[in-house]
C-alpha cells in the first residue's frame, strides 16, 4: 500500500483565509494535512504568514474585490509552474430586513460575493493545470429561504450559477468547477448566534443529521473535490446534515424560542 498523501505534489490557492480559525484556514490547514502545497491569501498580512508558516505554505495578501490583485495571484503562479486547486472561501453574512439594506451595503456585497470572484477566476483559470480543481463555498440559503439575507443568498445563487458556466469553460481540459454549500456553520463568523440561547437550539431541530456543521465537515469536501477521484463538475455539493429537506427556521421561530430561553427579544442585527 502507497503511503503517498492523496493531494501530494498539488498546489492548492485558498482565499479568505485571513480570519483567525475561520472556514478558510480550517480548509487550507486540511489540504496541507492531505499532501498539498497550499498558498492562503486574504487581505491580512500577520494572520496568513502565522499560518502559513505552520503549514509549511506561504502568503499573499490579496482583496478579492481587486482585479488588479487577482491578475498578480495569477502572475504569481504562472511563473511558479501553474495551481491544481483554488478554493474560494470568502464571504460576508449580511444579515438584515430587505426593506432596509442599504445601496451602500448592497453594492459591497455584490462586489465581494459576485463582481470579485468572477474576476478572481477569470484571472486565475488560465494559469490551473489539466485536471485541476475549482471550489466556491456557497450556502445553503442559496437553494432553501432565510429571513433577512437577501443580498448574501442572492449574490451565492447566482455565484452558484457562475461556476456551472466555468466548468463548461474549463471542461476541456479536464478542469473542474464546483461549489460548496454549507449550512449553519460552527465558525468564529457565526459565534454571536451561538451565544444567544435558543438560536442553535432552534436550529440544530432543522438537521436531519442533529447537529449543526462543522468548518471540519466542509474541508472533507474540499479535499474530495480536490482530488483525482472526483468525476463531477458543474454541481452544488449540499454538506449540511441534510437542512436542506426541512429548509431554516423563520425569523419568527428563532425570536419564539430565544424569548422562550431568556425572556427577553432577540437582538436586532
Amino acid at each position: 500500500m502507497s503511503d503517498t498523501l492523496p493531494l501530494s505534489g498539488k498546489v492548492a490557492l485558498v482565499v479568505g483565509a485571513a480570519g483567525r480559525d475561520n472556514m478558510g484556514q480550517v480548509i487550507a490547514r486540511r489540504l496541507a494535512e492531505e499532501g498539498a502545497h497550499v498558498v492562503v491569501s486574504g487581505r491580512h498580512r500577520e494572520s496568513l504568514d502565522a499560518l502559513a508558516n505552520e503549514i509549511g505554505g506561504a502568503a499573499m495578501v490579496a482583496d478579492i474585490t481587486s482585479r488588479d490583485d487577482s491578475l498578480r495571484l495569477a502572475d504569481y503562479f504562472r511563473d511558479a509552474g501553474g495551481l491544481d486547486v483554488i478554493v474560494n472561501a470568502t464571504g460576508w453574512g449580511l444579515r438584515g430586513p430587505f426593506e432596509e439594506v442599504t445601496e451602500e451595503d448592497l453594492r459591497k456585497i455584490v462586489e465581494l460575493q459576485f463582481i470579485g470572484p468572477f474576476l478572481f477566476f477569470q484571472a486565475l483559470l488560465p494559469v490551473v493545470r489539466d485536471g485541476g480543481s475549482l471550489i466556491q463555498i456557497s450556502s445553503a440559503t442559496a437553494t432553501i429561504m432565510l429571513d433577512d439575507h437577501a443580498p448574501y443568498m442572492g449574490t451565492k445563487a447566482g455565484f452558484d450559477h457562475v461556476m456551472r458556466c466555468i466548468s463548461l469553460v474549463g471542461g476541456p481540459r479536464g478542469i473542474r468547477a464546483n461549489s460548496v454549500s454549507p449550512g449553519l456553520t460552527d465558525t468564529p463568523m457565526t459565534a454571536g448566534a451561538k451565544s444567544i440561547p435558543g438560536v442553535y437550539e432552534t436550529y440544530r431541530a432543522r438537521y436531519p443529521l442533529g447537529r449543526i456543521g462543522t468548518s471540519n465537515d466542509i474541508a472533507d469536501a474540499v479535499c474530495w473535490l480536490a482530488g483525482d477521484g472526483c468525476f463531477m463538475t458543474g454541481q452544488n455539493l449540499q454538506v449540511n446534515g441534510g437542512l436542506t429537506l426541512r429548509g431554516n427556521p423563520s425569523r419568527a421561530d428563532v425570536d419564539a424560542a430565544v424569548v422562550a430561553a431568556t425572556g427577553k427579544p432577540r437582538p436586532s442585527p
